[in-house]
Parts: structure tokens; C-alpha cells; sequence
């Protein structure tokens, strides 16, 4: 997909850690319009509780086309409470089937504190092999310096911390504003 097909690519990094029984989700505040900073304190990672089962999100790309999909995922797990992977699949089969949700621009990372997903417009639900995933412009950066400290003694929030600091001072769509939530 090109630049201009997706303009809400660049503008943020999230991701997404999983080790010692913890997972974090991790996001810059950076909302980008072109090559102009809008904004520096946005939270692009929130916490849904439908039903009192805590799942946290972070989202990259067009900020209404993700609350509109987060919007349903929660209606998703309302429907299947404590199925976070069956409530993903049936959000990205509608993603990929639904004309209105097909033109969204966006993709999200969930957990619920065991599983953690990125959830994709082409139908994808993928699990991160290595226990770290990350989605935006900074996204490589970030999840190459998290893999790199998966190994070390440090925990899953300060592994996605110093991964974000990284990818902040690499990527110029990504700021050190971070939003952190963690089950």
C-alpha cells in the first residue's frame, strides 16, 4: 500500500511486549499532519472493560477509522466475553468483508493480559512470535530494539519503554509522550 493510499501510516508507534507474566502496550502521544506536529500528547492506547474483562489496544493510522474499529472490537468481546482471539477474528472478518469498515486505515495491537494480537485490514489476527510486536511508522524500530532486550533481565515495561525511547529519537513521526498500559 502506498504513502498517499494510507496518509495515516506516519504519525505514531505502538508496541506491544509479553514476559513475566505481564503485557505491555506502549504509545507515543505524536499526531503528525505531513511534516507538521498537530499535536504531542495524544493517547493512542486505551483500555476496554466490556464486562468487567480488561483488554488494552493500541492503534496506528487514522485516529476515527481506530476508534471505529475499537468501538467494535468491544461490541465484539461483549458478545464473546473472555474470547479475546475469537472476538479479533470476527472483528477482522468483518474488517475484510464489510464495505464501509474495508476503507478503514488502521491497525490495532490487543491483549488481555495472556494473549497479544495485531489485528489488520487484510483480515489478519497475527501473534507475535517472539513475544513483542510493534505496528506504525516506528514500529521496525521499536520492535527491533524490544526483540534485542527481550533476553535481558529487565521487565515487559521497561523493555517497551526504552524500545519506545529508540524508536522516538530515530523516527521523526514518533515522540517520547508515551502512554503505557499494562495487564
Amino acid at each position: 500500500m502506498s504513502q498517499q493510499e494510507f496518509p495515516g501510516w506516519h504519525g505514531t508507534t505502538i508496541i506491544g511486549v509479553r514476559k513475566g507474566g505481564k503485557v505491555v502496550i506502549a504509545g507515543d502521544g505524536q499526531v503528525s499532519l505531513g511534516q507538521t506536529v498537530i499535536k504531542g500528547t495524544a493517547r493512542k492506547v486505551r483500555r476496554l472493560s466490556p464486562g468487567g474483562y480488561d483488554v488494552i489496544c493500541g492503534f496506528a493510522g487514522s485516529t476515527a477509522d481506530a476508534f471505529t474499529l475499537l468501538e467494535r472490537l468491544e461490541a465484539k468481546l461483549t458478545a464473546t466475553p473472555g474470547q479475546l482471539q475469537r472476538a479479533a477474528v470476527e472483528l477482522a472478518k468483518d474488517w475484510r468483508t464489510d464495505k464501509y469498515l474495508q476503507k478503514l486505515e488502521a491497525m490495532l495491537i490487543v491483549s488481555d493480559g495472556a494473549e497479544l494480537y495485531v489485528i489488520t485490514g487484510a483480515g489478519d489476527v497475527l501473534e507475535p512470535e517472539h513475544d513483542v510486536t510493534a505496528i506504525g511508522s516506528g514500529g521496525n524500530y521499536a520492535l527491533a530494539a524490544a526483540r534485542a532486550l527481550m533476553d535481558s533481565d529487565k521487565d515487559a515495561e521497561t523493555i517497551a519503554r526504552e524500545a519506545m525511547a529508540i524508536a522516538a529519537d530515530i523516527c521523526v513521526y514518533t515522540n517520547g509522550n508515551l502512554t503505557v498500559e499494562t495487564l
